[in-house]
């Protein structure tokens, strides 16, 4: 069966593709930072799959390596889904205002940790193997307040072009989840009701049409493909 190498996996997005592939009989492979949250999804996740679980931070070396010699020891990868990242800055500052040190650690999470695990993983990643990096409509808009966020996920974008240029053997796909009803997206608007989003499940489909189709490399939303027939 299938391996898939999932971060962010604990809730929203990662945690909703991490349940679908584990019901199509995916080995996997998730992390996220708050251990009691991932273990309650290796909990639930391991009454369909194979599942390792390693709580820590994408952006540490350390916890990367181990990411990936916990996929060895499944067989190699399938799929890396590139899909923890984090906001930054609450309230969302203007880039003028925008403390330096705070973007590094944007950049860190959300642009470098996800070419790290793709450069630790090549030698695992099997022939027509997926990497999936989700980004955002904010890595191609400029909304006022989104600097900080959106230029992490434009230059996440610019590497997985290039990826895909440079690893033709390999499905790159970056991927726009659309709006959703989920942690992260309350926190970057506080206050406000936000339950008109989709929840996170409906962007899933899209997803699993990369992860099992024969789509070429390039930049999708996942909510567009879902609605097209394959």
């Amino acid at each position: 069966m299938p391996i898939a190498l999932v971060t962010g996996a604990s809730r929203g997005l990662g945690l909703a593709l991490a349940r679908a592939l584990a019901r199509q009989g995916w080995s996997l492979v998730i992390t996220a930072r708050e251990s009691s949250e991932l273990e309650a999804a290796r909990a639930e996740l391991a009454e369909h799959a194979t599942v390792l679980a390693l709580p820590g931070d994408v952006s540490d070396e350390a916890h990367a390596g181990a990411l990936v010699n916990a996929a060895r020891t499944l067989g190699g990868l399938d799929a890396l889904v590139n899909n923890a990242s984090t906001l930054g800055v609450t309230p969302r500052p203007d880039l003028l205002d925008y403390d330096v040190d705070a973007l590094r650690r944007v950049y860190d999470v959300n642009v470098l940790a996800p070419l790290r695990l793709a450069q630790l993983a090549a030698s695992l990643l099997h022939e027509g193997a997926r990497v999936v990096n989700v980004s955002s409509d904010a890595g191609v808009e400029g909304y006022a307040g989104w600097g900080g966020y959106g230029s992490s996920k434009a230059a996440l974008e610019q590497i997985s072009r290039v990826l895909a240029a440079e690893r033709p053997d390999w499905r790159v796909y970056w991927v726009d989840p659309g709006d959703m009803n989920t942690r992260m997206h309350q926190d970057a608007f506080p206050g406000e009701d936000i339950s008109d989003r989709a929840p996170p499940e409906a962007s899933v489909p899209g997803f699993l049409r990369l992860l099992q189709g024969d789509l070429p490399s390039g930049r999708y939303v996942a909510r567009d493909l879902a609605a097209v027939p394959a």
